[in-house]
């Protein structure tokens, strides 16, 4: 008995873990035989679990969506690992997600082990959130998740967008994946009417069902999509970009540039190279500046000359305040 229940968790974690599973495959993985996983299927069935099976040489059993959520089956490491990211949860950037992680937190902590609930509790206790200003912007939760579910399923997505100046439209992609940054979060998807990959805002996403039909995934842009999101909203995006030298080491500019600000390279121990965009060359030029660290312009040179043109403005500026504030520059006295 010990032994088949033992059985029956491992197989409810199997089917938890991925969305298809074959007979064959979950008697192979459980060392059983294909007619064992079926009477453990109905077993699952008796307790609530909603398993659907299909038949044919291409069927197989998912765990299905039932009246009930069915407990989750995890490790200390998991459980510990959503408790503290429920916590966190409402700084980041998903509307009205503040009180429903507080609910969630609530049922979770009430099955912790005491010896999850002191590790869960000594981390929260002892770590300060540091959240950038202006908060996230905010995304329907619902929209967040439908848009996982075709990234999962590999299905086509239907969408109306907004850009950055408001204009609509109607766009229809292969949805690949979902990118998180400090503040927002991304849609990175093959776009069928440019033929090309793009980057949507998610908070500018109004899905358009139904979706589908399902497509074969495309090898992706990047093999860092983190990387090659953070390039496009800051440096693709723009009319003007550049590369410039920082005179510190990576860890240390890394402090203070998020991937909306550009990206970083590891250069030497005490260099890196950021690739960043702006507006135009007189925005990139304070852009950098505000940054605070020593640099130098690597491309392109009429960056350099928007530098120097700068500095003589500042020269000027501060040549003439200096003269005006000196009595010797301002005439006789009218005091007899």
């Amino acid at each position: 008995m010990l032994e088949t229940s033992a059985r029956l968790l491992r197989l409810l974690s199997l089917l938890q873990a991925h969305r298809d599973w074959s007979g064959a495959d979950l008697a192979d993985r459980l060392g059983v035989t294909p007619r064992t996983v079926r009477r453990d299927v109905d077993r699952l069935r008796e307790l609530g679990y909603p398993v659907n099976a299909s038949p044919g040489t291409g069927g197989g059993y998912q765990l299905g969506a039932g009246a009930e959520l069915p407990p989750l089956l995890l490790d200390d490491d998991e459980a510990v690992a959503v408790a503290v990211g429920l916590r966190t949860a409402a700084g980041q950037g998903i509307e009205g997600i503040g009180e429903t992680s507080v609910r969630a937190l609530t049922k979770l902590e009430q099955v912790l082990p005491s010896r999850l609930r002191h590790r869960v509790g000594a981390l929260n206790a002892f770590t300060v959130p540091m959240l950038r200003t202006p908060q996230p912007q905010g995304v329907d939760p619902a929209v967040l998740t439908e848009l996982a579910g075709v990234c999962r399923d590999a299905e086509r997505l239907r969408f109306d967008y907004r850009d950055h100046g408001g204009g609509a439209s109607r766009r229809v992609v292969e949805p690949h994946r979902l990118v998180c940054t400090e503040r927002r979060w991304y849609l990175v998807g093959w776009d069928l009417e440019r033929e090309d990959w793009r980057t949507f805002r998610v908070d500018r996403v109004t899905p358009r069902p139904p979706h589908g039909p399902r497509f074969a995934p495309r090898t992706p842009p990047a093999g860092d999509l983190a990387s090659y999101v953070s390039q496009g909203v800051s440096t693709r995006a723009y009319a003007a970009q550049a590369v410039v030298r920082l005179l510190v080491p990576l860890e240390e500019a890394a402090q203070r540039i998020t991937p909306s600000d550009g990206t970083l390279e590891a250069e030497t121990e005490r260099s890196c190279l950021l690739r960043t965009g702006a507006a135009s060359l007189d925005v990139m030029v304070f852009h950098v500046m505000f940054m605070g660290f020593e640099f130098e312009v690597v491309e392109p040179a009429a960056l350099a000359d928007r530098i120097r043109a700068s500095r003589d403005l500042l020269s000027r500026a501060l040549d003439r305040g200096v003269r005006s504030a000196d009595p010797r520059e301002a005439g006789p006295s009218s005091t007899p």
